[in-house]
């Protein structure tokens, strides 16, 4: 008697609201698979309209360093880098991502703001560009050279990185990997990372027809692609002073949160997956 009843913490000390998170993660593969089965179109939609939401946080994002990103035009240049890499390839996506940062430049130069406010602007505004859609088209020629099976695996590699890492993070993890930067992160969860998607990526570059040692290579370089874009985006948020980009998505923050490993990791697995899969 005279004890408080305990509650439970569906919060664990790594700082994620677990039956929230896995509830959106399941919903976000299904309509992954959904959007690709139907029509490859849907996946380019689907892409799409994450982008764009991706550059409204950057764009929250950016007003807090006093910057302005010009969205109608960056949205406007992300479909068009999209749509470009799927009808055309590679190379016209790139053709798109020119245009676009002209467009911007030109944007910027007529809002006659200050030149210092002007360069801060554009440069802003191409990092976004580059940042979100222009590596967000790799995951576009995946879908066009290998089919949807070759996104699915790009996706459960990034995923493994995240999930591996966790695990051993929050079971082993004693060594700060880069604590002013992300303290949670620790060179036992990377170790986990690793091994996660080695193990993903034999599997799955196996079952689709190249040797199995190519696992080897796309596991270790989705790894270090992986954890990259998730300590650039958290020293981003760092000197931002945001703890999420956004909070679209409930236990995993905003888009941007669940895009910055993905987008790093898409041109690392296409080109291996070009390479190995002869596509």
């Amino acid at each position: 008697m005279g004890q408080e009843p305990k509650h439970h913490n569906p919060t664990p000390k790594a700082g994620r609201n677990l039956p929230a998170a896995i509830g959106v993660a399941v919903g976000l593969v299904a309509l992954l698979l959904l959007s690709m089965l139907i029509h490859p179109i849907g996946f380019v939609i689907l892409a799409s309209v994450g982008c764009i939401i991706a550059l409204l946080e950057m764009r929250t994002a950016c007003e807090r360093a006093g910057a302005d990103i010009s969205f109608p035009v960056l949205a406007v240049g992300a479909v068009g880098i999209l749509t470009s890499g799927y009808r055309l390839g590679l190379e016209a996506a790139f053709v798109s991502f020119y245009a676009a940062v002209a467009v911007v430049s030109i944007w910027h130069l007529l809002a006659g703001k200050s030149p210092r406010r002007t360069v801060r602007n554009i440069a802003a505004s191409i990092f976004c560009l580059g940042y979100v859609p222009l590596l967000a088209v790799f995951a576009v020629l995946m879908l066009i050279r290998g089919g949807p099976w070759a996104v699915v695996l790009f996706v459960l590699v990034t995923v493994a990185n995240d999930t591996g890492g966790y695990a051993a993070g929050v079971l082993a993890g004693k060594h700060p990997m880069a604590p002013s930067i992300s303290p949670k992160k620790s060179w036992e969860g990377f170790a986990g990372s690793v091994a996660a998607t080695i193990a993903v990526s034999m599997i799955g570059l196996t079952l689709l027809g190249a040797n199995w040692w190519w696992g080897l290579v796309l596991g270790l370089a989705s790894a270090v692609t992986a954890t990259c874009g998730d300590l650039a985006e958290s020293l981003l948020k760092r000197d931002l002073g945001l703890k999420d980009m956004g909070s679209l998505l409930p236990g995993h923050g905003g888009i941007m949160d669940r895009l910055d490993s993905l987008l790093v990791t898409a041109p690392a697995c296409f080109l291996i997956m070009n390479t190995a899969l002869g596509w």
